[in-house]
């Protein structure tokens, strides 16, 4: 598409360049670009043209553009934004999706933008944005339609205006009424009340009383009569008629219009398919309630600017207000559009480049524009994550039919790909012990214990009330959360369970469980000794790859094989494996291209390999859905710009992450839907409702209301004084506002989630040892399993057969385990109780949490060293103790030194000494925090901490 600077709105110049919203008011048939003092005040005599920009994980930014007319907007005015959205479009590059916004009929993407709610004021340009003298209070009746976002309108104020399904707000001077018809939802009701709130705090400053009044219940209540004496008196409402505005237009078929020369000519075809449009053209795809404006990659701007225009007089023409325009790009159609055809190729073939954004970007950028925002960023990288404290107690069982076996701690962490194992986790949370429950299914696993490890664990969760996490796991499909809990994880061929025996005897294929004196061939990954995975493989030169390190074993001869692509560190695990699968034997190492012949003849010779790492599927932008299941049928509605408050008490919701996700089960989800969240996971990841390709064998969770851990709060801004109240939603938010504030609740807040920086993993709240209740047989700390902790011992006896063998990282990441003395525990308890005591010396309400260092470095200690006094000492020494620091809260700077930017740098030349280097923001100036982060730092801490950790990545504080 040629674009040149005459099509391009001035008022449009360096648009979208940052994650925000932008909104443009039609004056004079030209944008005006509104202040965002004023964003989600509407005017109905007006059209605007709002931008949504969104900075997604991968580095790049999504734009939604909406045109919004009110309802006396003239039609010129609305014409003109029409094609001003097309203009912003082709300054952004081309590839936004656009959207058309009626008053009153508004997408629920759009109305998400601005919750609770819109509330449009009469007028236009001539009584916009100037300050309205004081005037008597109005009272005024309105009308909330919505579930999930809430459609607002005034209605007349009168009796007749009232039904059974609705809900209405009735604003009077000195007080707020919700009236609830006897039809209408909880979950309904529960959203109205957030207008309510809305009203309050916009039109009376807060200071207001608020009623509920339930339609159909007259006891003698004072709020219900005065309520009713507005009316005149209670008398049966109406019953409701369908008014136009309400007729559905569902019925009207689907079909596709070619526009030519201005005009929208039928497409005739038997189907709907993506081979009738071609690239050169722009379509018109009328589905009713929704009209679509397709636009070929190859078509100039004025085309799509006509066909625009010849969508709003298709629309005009049925006399239909209520549907939506949203024009697509081609390459770039929205999921609800592709869904429309019967076929849709997984991959168009359309050359979709960078080239028209990185034209219009040159263009703008030689008009002095600055146009970064235009481009593709390079995504941050960054290491996963497994949000959840890894000091806590594991138990595992194999599954054999209906029964399972608890695995010894020396054998837990080694699993078989025959078989089905069931997992407890339990660590230290923030007010109480939290339990992870899973099941993990190899690829060989057979049906039957699979269905047997699922009921098991399921009636394992009811045993704990349904407080702990449900996990489904497979096989080539597990999460760094999963591998980090077992740290040293080994996967082993065959299986040992009868199921899995009886199945290869009926097959007649040849038993493949693995013998320790066989020939075996395990390719060894992970990050390090806190993750770290040996994946046993077919021993054949074909399952090598450059990317990584192996272990070979026939007998007694061992060889290790290290890729030319792969890291010393990568070398490091292998040995550390090497001493998990064959610890009494010598190994022969081999680097690839200088390989023996006896290596190549026990992999039955030379063959071509891979270099490429196997490729895992990444945790991309969160998606949310609330979900119905009925009679086996499920349907999802997503929710847009979601926050904690979306998450209704009577609904199950589901947040899709794509490499896995969650199921949220509220506490009001009645009894027989509760038992079917696993099935609700496993149905969306079959649906796939977005297209995305979701892996049905992705993790799936089941999170109960109340009992959220830190790996699901961490997508939201999260308050756990808000999650697990008694009550139904409305119950909860009517307390809310008629408090003024947040719930009371005995619970108390969740700190913030646990942060990692680095490979090391190590989290930023400081390292806590296993809770007393744990079993003492498993003394367990991060990076080193019970196994390891043996073995540990054996590399720095200075008796150790392997000396090849580098002795294990001792230090305070990975402490030795071991059982403190009593005298070490009091020393370290006396230390904190000091700290302590020094925070309580200033009034508490004034003291906002921070970190202090104990000490910035452990001692350095010889690896072969074996004392345990000294080892506990090193680990005091090492700790860092840290205050608890809420979500959202900025941290208190007082006696904090300010340090420039450059030094603060991970790359920095002149590092600074003695700082926190997991808080480095924390030390910049106001003035240089927002300079670099765009934002003050109280905003930077209301977002959440995936968010924050992702723009400290950028900046390199992180």
């Amino acid at each position: 598409m040629a674009v040149s600077m005459r099509d391009l709105d001035p008022a449009f110049q360096g648009a979208g360049q940052k994650s925000a919203i932008e909104i443009w008011r039609i004056e004079n048939f030209r944008p005006v670009l509104v202040p965002k003092s004023s964003h989600g005040k509407f005017f109905t005599g007006d059209s605007y043209v709002i931008l949504k920009t969104t900075a997604l994980k991968s580095g790049a930014l999504r734009h939604d553009i909406h045109y919004w007319l009110g309802k006396d907007t003239s039609q010129d005015e609305a014409g003109a934004a029409a094609i001003k959205t097309v203009e912003l479009d082709a300054a952004l590059g081309g590839r936004a999706v656009q959207y058309r916004e009626m008053q009153g009929h508004e997408t629920e993407k759009f109305l998400s933008y601005f919750k609770p709610c819109i509330i449009p004021q009469e007028g236009g340009i001539s009584s916009g944005f100037k300050h309205a003298e004081a005037q008597e209070h109005k009272t005024r009746l309105y009308v909330c339609k919505g579930k999930h976002v809430v459609h607002v309108k005034e209605v007349s104020f009168a009796r007749s205006s009232l039904n059974h399904d609705d809900i209405f707000i009735l604003d009077t001077k000195s007080k707020i009424f919700q009236f609830n018809g006897s039809n209408s939802s909880i979950q309904e009701r529960a959203k109205a009340l957030e207008v309510v709130q809305y009203i309050k705090d916009t039109y009376h400053d807060g200071k207001c009383e608020v009623a509920a009044i339930e339609d159909g219940k007259l006891m003698a209540d004072a709020e219900t009569g005065e309520f009713w004496g507005f009316f005149g008196g209670f008398a049966p409402l109406p019953r409701k008629t369908a008014s136009d505005e309400d007729k559905s237009i569902d019925a009207i078929p689907t079909k596709l219009f070619s526009v030519e020369k201005g005009q929208a000519e039928p497409v005739e075809a038997d189907s709907l398919i993506r081979e009738l449009l071609d690239t050169n053209k722009c379509y018109i795809l009328d589905c009713g309630l929704e009209v679509f404006v397709w636009m070929g990659r190859n078509t100039a701007l004025d085309e799509r600017k006509i066909a625009s225009g010849a969508a709003e007089e298709l629309v005009r023409g049925l006399n239909r207000p209520k549907s939506h325009i949203i024009r697509v790009i081609e390459g770039f159609e929205t999921v609800m559009f592709r869904s429309k055809f019967d076929s849709w190729p997984q991959s168009a073939n359309v050359a979709v480049s960078e080239d028209g954004r990185g034209k219009v970007a040159a263009l703008l950028k030689r008009q002095g524009v600055n146009v970064k925002g235009l481009l593709k960023a390079a995504p941050a990288k960054e290491e996963p994550q497994p949000y959840i404290d890894c000091t806590g107690n594991l138990q595992v069982w194999r599954v054999n039919g209906q029964e399972k076996t608890l695995l010894p701690a020396s054998d837990q962490s080694k699993f078989y790909s025959g078989d089905c194992y069931i997992f407890q986790y339990s660590y230290p949370g923030d007010d109480k012990e939290e339990h992870l429950i899973g099941t993990w299914f190899g690829k060989q696993s057979v049906e039957e214990d699979q269905a047997s490890a699922i009921s098991q664990t399921s009636k394992m969760v009811e045993s704990l009330k349904f407080l702990p996490v449900q996990a489904r796991i497979y096989e080539g499909n597990e999460p760094i959360l999963f591998f980090s809990i077992f740290q040293s994880f080994i996967i082993f061929k065959g299986g040992l369970s009868d199921g899995y025996k009886k199945h290869v005897a009926d097959t007649e294929l040849p038993d493949a469980t693995y013998t320790d004196e066989g020939l075996a061939l395990f390719r060894v990954q992970g990050s390090g000794p806190e993750n770290m995975q040996a994946i046993q493989v077919e021993p054949v030169a074909s399952s090598l790859n450059s990317s990584y390190c192996y272990i070979l074993h026939s007998g007694s001869t061992v060889f290790t094989w290290s890729g030319s692509l792969t890291t010393p560190e990568d070398q490091e695990l292998v040995e550390r494996q090497l001493d998990l699968i064959k610890p009494n034997l010598q190994s022969k190492p081999q680097k690839e291209g200088t390989e023996s012949e006896q290596f190549w003849e026990l992999l039955g010779g030379k063959s071509e390999y891979s270099s490429q790492k196997i490729g895992r599927d990444a945790e991309s932008d969160p998606h949310l859905f609330s979900c119905t299941f009925t009679k086996g049928d499920l349907k999802v509605t997503e929710i847009y710009n979601f926050n904690q408050d979306d998450l209704m008490t009577e609904d199950i919701f589901v947040l899709d992450c794509h490499s896995d996700i969650f199921v949220w089960v509220g506490q009001q989800v009645d009894s027989k839907t509760k038992i079917h969240a696993l099935t609700i996971g496993e149905k969306f990841l079959g649906r796939d409702f977005l297209l995305e390709k979701l892996s049905s064998e992705a993790p799936i969770y089941i999170v109960m209301e109340g009992s959220e851990p830190s790996f699901f709060t961490r997508f939201f801004t999260w308050d756990s004084a808000k999650s697990g109240m008694h009550g139904n939603s409305f119950q909860r938010k009517l307390a809310i506002v008629k408090n003024g504030g947040t719930p009371t609740s005995d619970k108390p807040k969740r700190r913030a989630p646990v942060s990692y920086s680095g490979r090391s993993a190590v989290p930023e709240k400081s390292q806590r040892s296993r809770s007393m209740s744990f079993s003492p047989d498993r003394v367990r700390v991060r990076g080193r399993s019970p196994a390891f902790n043996a073995l540990a011992a054996t590399f720095e006896s200075s008796n150790a057969r392997n000396l090849s063998t580098p002795p294990p990282v001792v230090g305070k990441l990975y402490p030795k385990s071991v059982t403190p003395d009593s005298s070490k525990l009091a020393s370290r308890s006396a230390a904190i109780a000091a700290l302590t005591a020094s925070f309580e010396q200033r009034p508490r309400e004034t003291i906002i949490p921070r970190s202090i260092k104990v000490s910035p470095e452990a001692p350095k200690q010889k690896p072969e060293t074996n004392n345990k006094e000294h080892s506990m000492s090193s680990r005091i020494e090492a700790l860092t103790i840290e205050e608890d620091v809420k979500e959202g809260e900025a941290e208190d700077e007082e006696g904090l030194p300010i340090h420039p930017y450059e030094r603060l740098k991970t790359s920095s030349s002149d590092p600074v000494a003695e700082i926190d280097v997991t808080k480095r923001e924390t030390y910049l100036s106001a003035e240089e925090f927002r300079e670099k982060f765009g934002m003050a730092k109280e905003a930077f801490y209301k977002l959440p901490k995936w968010k924050q950790n992702k723009l400290k990545m950028a900046l390199q504080l992180f």
